[in-house]
């Protein structure tokens, strides 16, 4: 996900920030909603999957978990790092940083994802998740597994969870789904079979797994698109690579702006990830980190 150059006709005109329609699924696919359920999930997952994102009272002490306080380590530099970038908003001073530290303390004491227990831990670990514990990045070979295998400790997991990206949907799956093993229940709705839905006509969820994508025309045209939906077209189409690298590089684009060299070298690549993140940079756009390793 990020952003990539795609090859268009020089006539290509379709609209900027639309989604392309060959990407979208058409609506005859569409479904009617499951009477029983809001996600396939069954009664007792769908409360396991509120408690997860907060939607419903959680308490820490149901896993194990000891409360984040204002003066958490993890919570402390969450809030230090928001009243930094948006001193506008939060204020400044010791006052501002406390004040955000316990609203930050009380939204993660509300929600599960940030007090598993070990056994959630474990069940993460068996279903291949948590790289950042248990492999490393080798260049060349990209993430491999540690020589030793490595389990982490629910604290550890929970802190992490602070101070990085955290918990996606796969994670919350996995751990709801091996919580309601434990606890001898089905995690799916047993009237959608998990699907959410229910097919208006027979064969049409068959029909839907069958179709596939279509990518825009290919031409000799040279545009910018975004990949973080489902992907549509951000920029002019120019009739050269310089031309697209010096749309990217004109400071009046604000702060969309990258430098010339930077640009140039993303035409080239092709691709680059929404953001990355560093100890020497911090948070940056996937596009101007390409130019990191220029200058590396």
């Amino acid at each position: 996900m990020g952003r990539e150059v795609r090859r268009v006709p020089l006539d290509f005109d379709w609209p900027q920030n639309k989604v392309w329609e060959g990407f979208l699924s058409p609506d005859k696919f569409d479904e009617d909603p499951c009477p029983d359920c809001e996600s396939g999930y069954s009664p007792q997952a769908q409360n396991l999957y509120d408690l997860w994102y907060g939607k419903i009272p959680f308490d820490p002490a149901s896993t194990g978990s000891t409360p984040w306080r204002h003066d958490s380590p993890a919570v402390r530099a969450f809030a230090e790092r928001n009243v930094g970038n948006a001193p506008d908003y939060y204020g400044t001073g010791e006052i501002s940083i406390v004040r955000e530290a316990q609203r930050l303390a009380s939204l993660f004491n509300g929600q599960w994802s940030y007090h598993l227990s070990q056994d959630d831990v474990d069940a993460l670990v068996v279903g291949g998740r948590l790289y950042d514990f248990t492999h490393d990045v080798v260049p060349g070979k990209g993430w491999q597994p540690k020589p030793t295998p490595v389990t982490p400790t629910a604290a550890e997991v929970n802190e992490w969870s602070l101070r990085s990206m955290g918990h996606d949907s796969i994670n919350a799956h996995v751990v709801i789904k091996a919580r309601c093993k434990r606890e001898g229940v089905t995690d799916t709705c047993p009237t959608c079979n998990g699907h959410a839905g229910l097919e208006r006509y027979e064969g049409q969820r068959a029909e839907a797994e069958a179709w596939e994508p279509t990518d825009p025309p290919e031409g000799e045209g040279w545009q910018l698109w975004e990949t973080v939906s489902e992907g549509f077209p951000i920029s002019p189409v120019f009739d050269s690579a310089d031309g697209l690298a010096g749309w990217m590089s004109d400071p009046t684009r604000g702060d969309r702006w990258v430098p010339g060299d930077v640009a140039r070298k993303f035409v080239e690549e092709g691709w680059a990830p929404t953001g990355v993140m560093s100890a020497g940079h911090g948070f940056q756009s996937g596009v101007e980190a390409i130019g990191w390793n220029d200058k590396a």
